[in-house]
């Protein structure tokens, strides 16, 4: 995979200024805010800043945290994992393997088959919804 790599001025001309917030500044939506927390439609969540697809509909679930839930990315290679120290706490950075975007957290209080809890900002994601 080829990586997308941007200056920061660029991000911020290309992205709407919440988007920018959490995926280049690794911000977070309020729980229950995001408009795929309740989405149960089928297709494919990709990566609002680079299209690259994240994560399937068939890998979500209800988890009750109030942001979208996967036990699974799409493919092992569509997310990187980074250690995350900042706000007192040390937690799983998820980010997109291509552009690097803040996409939320990971978490070992998952369903299985993975027992992960990918807890994602719906601000990070455009689902390509399946036609029937």
């Amino acid at each position: 995979m080829e990586k997308i790599v941007k200056s920061d001025a660029e991000w911020r001309s290309e992205l709407p200024d919440e988007v920018y917030a959490v995926c280049r500044e690794q911000g977070t939506e309020r729980p229950f805010t995001g408009k795929y927390n309740d989405e149960k439609a089928v297709g494919v969540y990709r990566c609002r800043c680079c299209g690259e697809p994240l994560f399937a509909s068939d890998a979500k679930y209800d988890s009750g945290s109030g942001w979208p839930s996967f036990y699974a990315p799409a493919t092992a290679e569509a997310v990187e994992v980074n250690r995350d120290v900042s706000h007192g706490m040390v937690r799983e950075e998820v980010v997109c393997a291509r552009c690097d975007a803040h996409l939320g957290h990971v978490f070992n209080d998952g369903p299985a088959p993975t027992g992960l809890r990918y807890c994602i900002n719906s601000l990070s994601l455009n689902l390509d919804k399946q036609e029937d």
